[in-house]
């Protein structure tokens, strides 16, 4: 796993003032991505502050001479995932934007994150959705199954799915309602917009080293085959689903949008953030042995928190703040993300840079802790007010979901992973 060191202390600051304090880029997150402007191609940058850095002229400047110069002109992170100096990469940033002496040099080359365009921050070559929010899975289950909500197989191995690359975006991207076929009341189905569409809460994983096909990923290894997170909104026709998904699973109910957070955190940035794995029930069983490592459960969990908020057309035209709908954390997934790159390759399945990887809805145990609509709903039955009169069951036309994630630990400074939201647009 990641080492703490300097570019995590709390005292050290930017001479970049906008950085310290920061609620999400602060000189100790530094997390990667890919922008464009009037002023060149899209290119690598590291957000601080209300700032990027923009690496490529970094590069050309020679204040980055020991590291290959590719990695900062292509228009992908694909290379900068797979790097192994990653960690070095880091630190050497960290004293760009900490040393005043480099000042000078540094800051004409930055560039307002609201003067350009954040792109795709890699080119995402396979996207698997995991199954591993407990509490989700159960809310759900108890909807449809009151007697039984978690199948047999849910606590012995990461239930997952392979979704569609094509159709990830960034934040900011409008989302198109889907069409398709639903079930009403009589025998046959009808074709047409869904009127069931939902938002999922999620954390994204970013693949780096990557292993031969054929090959596995020990779990102990696992965790340097992670190169960062994002957030992640896995978006949802639960009426398209629910037609559509027995016997193999979810299919054009999944695949017409996934959202992602437009930066890179790193899995070095996120070092003081990890935390034991929450302890299973008693009772639970034990997993097995290709799924279990003592360092992973010390410290293989995350400490983020995350919040769902809504915004409908009205709102929006009112200029009133969005409505918080649920707060939840990253801990309370029921696997490790080492866990789930592990069993993601242990049938030497090969995974390569750039890969990512849903955790699958995070929810809590608690009231207000859902990560769904589905849940918060209670699958449409208890409609959600909101504090303008308006109601919801489902998203319509108009609304914007958005999705904050912020990871704490005591002694350290908090980071944050930027905006994820979306807003629905009517169907085609």
């Amino acid at each position: 796993m990641s080492a703490i060191d300097e570019t995590h202390d709390r005292g050290r600051a930017s001479w970049l003032e906008s950085a310290n304090g920061h609620c999400d880029f602060p000189i100790q997150n530094l997390p990667f991505g890919i922008f464009s402007g009037p002023d060149g191609p899209a290119r690598p940058g590291v957000a601080i502050g209300d700032f990027v850095l923009d690496l490529s002229a970094a590069s050309r400047e020679g204040l980055l001479a020991e590291f290959p110069a590719g990695l900062f002109s292509a228009p992908t992170l694909n290379g900068l995932l797979a790097f192994g100096e990653r960690r070095n990469l880091r630190r050497r940033l960290f004293t760009l934007l900490s040393d005043v002496g480099y000042q000078p040099k540094v800051e004409p080359l930055l560039r307002r994150i609201n003067d350009v365009a954040l792109q795709m921050p890699a080119a995402i070559g396979d996207y698997t959705d995991f199954y591993a929010g407990i509490h989700h899975a159960e809310n759900v289950g108890r909807l449809f199954r009151p007697d039984n909500p978690l199948l047999p197989n849910y606590k012995h191995v990461p239930i997952g799915y392979h979704g569609r690359a094509s159709s990830v975006r960034v934040s900011g991207h409008a989302v198109r309602r889907p069409n398709g076929q639903r079930k009403g009341e009589g025998e046959a189905p009808s074709f047409g917009p869904s009127t069931r569409l939902d938002y999922e809460l999620e954390l994204g994983i970013w693949i780096g080293a990557g292993n031969e096909l054929g090959e596995t990923i020990p779990i102990a290894e696992a965790p340097s085959h992670i190169a960062g997170f994002c957030l992640l909104n896995d978006w949802s026709a639960r009426d398209i689903q629910a037609w559509e998904y027995q016997p193999l699973g979810p299919f054009l109910a999944k695949n017409f949008a996934t959202t992602i957070s437009p930066w890179i955190v790193t899995a070095e940035a996120m070092a003081p953030f990890r935390i034991a794995q929450s302890a299973r029930p008693a009772g639970d069983p034990q997993p097995l042995a290709y799924l279990w490592d003592p360092g992973d459960q010390a410290a293989g969990a995350l400490a983020i928190d995350f919040e769902v908020s809504l915004l409908t057309g009205r709102m929006r035209a009112s200029h009133e703040q969005a409505f918080r709908l649920s707060r939840s954390q990253a801990h309370d997934l029921y696997w490790t993300p080492a866990q789930l790159v592990t069993h993601h390759a242990s049938n030497g399945c090969n995974m390569n840079p750039g890969d990512l990887l849903g955790t699958g809805t995070i929810s809590g145990s608690q009231d207000g802790q859902c990560g769904s609509l589905l849940e918060v709903t209670q699958g449409g039955r208890v409609p959600v007010k909101l504090p303008n009169g308006e109601t919801r069951t489902f998203l319509e036309d108009g609304d914007e979901v958005l999705f904050h994630g912020r990871a704490h630990a005591d002694g350290y400074a908090s980071i944050g992973f930027g905006p994820c939201r979306g807003v629905i647009r009517p169907a085609p």
